[in-house]
């Protein structure tokens, strides 16, 4: 991913709901906004419709962070997008994924990770924060612009279309069901938030 110096660095305006906070929290450009974003403490949050839910619970995921991001450039006309990208969950991203590997026989796990887009820079607003992961992601299965707050289920849905349409007709994928995969997922997103305890402990 890229470095922030490469964000654009517009001065906050006072034009909806999102700006207008982070002015009442004393920031007053789109890069200090980032910054603010990346320090909050990365954890799991329990609303994931509501879109203020970062400042209420004072901390985020991939998820939350990038929506806000996303949702304050939105509201400033800058042309700055969120984007969800699928994939290859395997042991070097994360401690503990060999297990559901060879319990569900697959060579990795199809995960979903958000990131931000401008021109031809990609920003990770949990890069360096205690996601449980042991590096960043940087290569992707696919990848697409969506809308800043899309829904879980969205997402959710978006993911099974790229298992369905790019992942299992791979070699690699050969005879395995979408079940498994899907299996493999939920016990994968435990193995990460355990991972998360562990790092924060460390």
């Amino acid at each position: 991913m890229d470095t922030y110096s490469n964000l654009p660095d517009v001065q906050i305006k006072p034009i909806g709901q999102i700006s207008k906070k982070f002015i009442d929290l004393g920031i007053k450009s789109f890069r200090e906004a980032c910054d603010f974003v990346h320090n909050i403490e990365y954890g799991y949050n329990t609303d994931y419709e509501d879109r203020m839910i970062l400042f209420k619970e004072n901390i985020g995921t991939c998820t939350t962070k990038h929506a806000i991001i996303a949702g304050l450039a939105e509201e400033l006309d800058i042309p700055l997008y969120k984007h969800v990208g699928v994939y290859k969950f395997t042991e070097e991203i994360s401690n503990g994924t060999n297990e559901i590997l060879k319990k569900y026989n697959i060579p990795y796990v199809p995960m979903v990770h958000c990131f931000l887009v401008y021109n031809n820079f990609r920003f990770d607003l949990t890069e360096g924060n205690c996601n449980g992961k042991n590096t960043t992601i940087e290569e992707l299965i696919h990848e697409e612009k969506v809308d800043p707050f899309i829904s879980r289920k969205d997402e959710y849905l978006l993911l099974k279309k790229v298992i369905k349409e790019k992942i299992l007709p791979s070699k690699e994928m050969a005879g395995i069901k979408e079940r498994s995969l899907l299996k493999a997922r939920e016990e994968s997103i435990i193995l990460l938030k355990d991972n998360v305890k562990k790092q924060k402990n460390m």
